[in-house]
């Protein structure tokens, strides 16, 4: 019996090193950078963003597949505006030619009916640079791998 306690002890300590090894591989998300109209440089806060989120709540969910009045914005960065399945984009949206990059978002973010104008997106935008950096650098963290 001793013998199988402790076989089991050192595989249950296997099996455990191996899931925390497979965790710290993950990548974590690239940091968020971006820029304001003068030039400056805002580094993106995760937690700080999640708060922020919550007025984008109302109208975006983080989950796939899971879209609101707005598209779920999982794994929005990266993706070609417009490109979502499942979501009825403008046409103006679709026609973009956007890549929802760090700097893009930003810009839409700031002024979404002047970056891509005839949007269906009525929100006026999230004034503050800090704001913006967050916000994505929440978006990002919340679609990273688990």
């Amino acid at each position: 019996m001793r013998k199988l306690s402790i076989a089991l002890g050192v595989n249950a300590a296997l099996v455990a090193l191996t899931m925390s090894a497979a965790l710290a591989a993950a990548p974590a998300p690239a940091p968020t950078v971006i820029k304001d109209a003068t030039g400056a440089t805002f580094t993106g806060d995760a937690t700080a963003g999640e708060n922020t989120f919550r007025q984008c709540a109302a109208c975006h969910k983080i989950e796939v597949g899971k879209n609101g009045i707005g598209p779920s914005l999982h794994g929005v960065a990266g993706r070609k505006a417009g490109s979502l399945a499942g979501y009825n984009f403008s046409g103006p949206m679709k026609n973009s030619k956007l890549t929802w990059d760090d700097q893009t978002l930003a810009d839409y973010l700031e002024n979404p009916r002047k970056k891509v104008v005839g949007t269906k997106m009525t929100y006026a935008g999230l004034r503050k640079p800090q704001d913006r950096a967050n916000v994505i650098a929440y978006l990002k963290k919340a679609s990273a791998p688990k």
